[in-house]
């Protein structure tokens, strides 16, 4: 840990960035963030779900998302493509246009990597480089008591999306589905969502200038988990409220034609890449004003209580997400699930 120290390290391992010490000379007023991703063809992604394009979009998202979590701005990115031979130039060129256009849209410049052959499936990896002003990275260990729960956007359309394309794509016999079959299906915006999703940056730099927020994560794995990675780091009871969820109209759609109760989505899906935080209760309407005022959401969606670690799910009368419930008042223990690498 001395050595870290000595080396510039404010944070390590265990949150969604890193934070280092800004190189002497720059006056102190920032520390920088770092976060990486990788993803890989077969794991994160297949050609029948997505293109080249999206590929490139997502895996940049993927970071600058980890810098939003930490209160950040990210600035810099470094990508690196392993491809396999097979693949034709035109493809690998695909593939960075949806990195640019990502970097693009997040003021992020793309200063380096590496391009190298695969043997077997497409691997890309991003690290991201932000800024964060010094001492206010928002980590996930801050929640405290009293706080309010909140999510900056809808939760589980990715997931969505996703079972649309799996299905749609078994249906067509593992061909690609197209944008305008999602369009016909009622689907578009659930595909975007898990094609091209949208980092919360800006809500995460306005949240952060409050000084309010007392953590931050960003929803990678599934609700139920990034919940409950606060809970532990914070070492608070998060509770969450089933009937203040944001379902969207086209999730809530697709999921009764397709069989399957939003909740599942909502908590489990994971790859929505909005933020999950804790702010202090008695700023919790004002924040939802300012940001409601800028045309980003914020959606309350719980409170944090005192207690050993653990996430709650509170439903109460007929406020329950499915309208054909009805719902006894109650709290029920959430499973700390979500994706995992090593299990799934």
């Amino acid at each position: 840990m001395e050595r870290l120290k000595e080396q510039g390290v404010v944070l390590g391992i265990g949150d969604d960035a890193a934070v280092v010490e800004a190189p002497p000379g720059s006056g102190g007023a920032l520390q920088w963030l770092l976060a990486v991703d990788t993803m890989v063809e077969t794991v994160h992604f297949n050609g029948a779900t997505m293109a080249e394009a999206d590929v490139g979009w997502k895996a940049l998202a993927a970071n600058i998302s980890d810098i939003a979590a930490m209160g950040g701005e990210p600035r810099h990115a470094l990508i690196s493509v392993s491809a396999p031979r097979a693949w034709e130039p035109a493809r690998v060129r695909r593939l960075y246009d949806g990195l640019y256009a990502c970097a693009e849209h997040y003021g992020v410049a793309v200063v380096g990597g590496d391009t190298t052959s695969s043997p077997g499936q497409l691997v890309v990896a991003v690290t991201v480089v932000g800024t964060v002003t010094a001492g206010k990275a928002i980590r996930r260990s801050g929640a405290q008591p009293g706080d309010a729960v909140f999510v900056t956007g809808p939760v589980g359309m990715a997931a969505a999306g996703l079972h649309y394309l799996l299905a749609a794509a078994e249906a067509g016999g593992g061909q690609f589905v197209p944008l305008a079959a999602a369009e016909a299906a009622g689907t578009a915006a659930l595909v975007q969502a898990h094609r091209r999703p949208a980092p919360s940056v800006r809500a995460a730099r306005m949240l952060a200038a409050r000084g309010t927020v007392s953590s931050l994560n960003d929803i990678s794995d599934g609700l139920a988990s990034e919940a409950w990675e606060i809970a532990e780091a914070s070492g608070v009871k998060i509770l969450l409220r089933e009937g203040q969820l944001p379902v969207s109209g086209s999730m809530a759609s697709y999921a009764s034609c397709a069989g399957i109760r939003p909740l599942e989505w909502i908590l489990n899906g994971g790859e929505d890449y909005v933020l999950l935080g804790t702010i202090s209760g008695s700023d919790a309407a004002a924040a939802k004003a300012e940001l409601m005022e800028a045309g980003l959401p914020l959606y309350l969606i719980g409170e944090v209580e005192a207690g050993q670690a653990s996430v709650e799910m509170i439903t109460e009368g007929k406020a329950g997400i499915d309208p054909n419930r009805q719902y006894p008042k109650q709290r029920t223990r959430i499973d700390k699930r979500g994706y995992n690498h090593f299990t799934d």
